[in-house]
This record gives structure tokens, sequence and C-alpha cells, in this order.
């Protein structure tokens, strides 16, 4: 019975140490299991958009869905983003010589999980570089004076 159970914990021990590089192998050195990382799920409030645009909805991807407006645009926009390497919810660059240009009152906070990282990214609309980043996530967000 003793050995029984030195075996099984012996096991286990080796279980343990070969998963966490296995579920990492797996999402693309993310650390989660695939079938986690495949599933990116977002939360996004928009304000000061205009009317039928503001509000807060949910995205999902892998499979497409939730109460966004058009949650397939908005995932094959992310997925395109994401095969050129880019993090669309990555804040501009400081120091970066941006347009004083104004593009409007409209604000968007995105939470949530995209390619198995979280996310807690702000928008706005308030110079050339955040306008910038702005329309890069359309459909993720919506065009400018929808």
């Amino acid at each position: 019975m003793l050995r029984r159970l030195a075996v099984t914990a012996a096991a286990s021990l080796t279980v343990l140490g070969v998963a966490p590089a296995l579920a990492h192998a797996d999402a693309g050195g993310l650390g989660l299991p695939s079938f986690l990382a495949g599933q990116d799920q977002l939360t996004i409030t928009v304000t000061g958009a205009g009317s039928g645009v503001d509000g807060t909805y949910r995205l999902e991807c892998g499979p497409d869905g939730g109460t966004h407006p058009n949650p397939t645009g908005a995932c094959e926009k992310l997925a395109q983003l994401a095969s050129q390497g880019e993090n669309p919810f990555a804040s501009s660059p400081q120091r970066s010589m941006c347009t004083m240009m104004y593009g409007g009152p409209a604000t968007a906070h995105v939470t949530g999980t995209w390619q198995g990282a979280p996310v807690d990214a702000r928008f706005a609309r308030t110079n050339g570089c955040e306008i910038g980043r702005w329309n890069t996530l359309i459909p993720v967000l919506p065009a400018a004076g929808a």
C-alpha cells in the first residue's frame, strides 16, 4: 500500500512538472491551455460617439458572438492584427510626435482577455496618435461620426 502511494505521488509530481511546459507550448507561449487561449472575451464601453453607438458591448471571438453589433467583423479585425504581430491595445509610445487635431468627444474602455493576455485599454480621439489607435480598431470600435 505504501509503495503504491509513493508511485502515485511520484507520477503526479512528474505530470505536474510537465503540465506547465505543455500548457505554455499549446498557447503560443502565453502559459494557458490552448482551449482557453483561443477564446477572446472583451467588454467595450463607448461614450460620446453618438446616439445608437454609445453603450457597453461584449465581444467574444472563437467562436464569434456577444452583444457587439458586428462580432464577425470585429473578430476578423483582431485576427488580422494578431497575424501582423500587432497589439492593438498598446498605448501610443511616450514622446510620440502627434498632430494636434481633435477627433471628437468619443472615448472607449476595453477590458477582458485577448490572445490569452489581460486587456485594460482606454481610447480617445484627442490627437492624431489617439485617432490612429482608434481607427486601427474599427470595427471593434465604432467609426467616427457613426
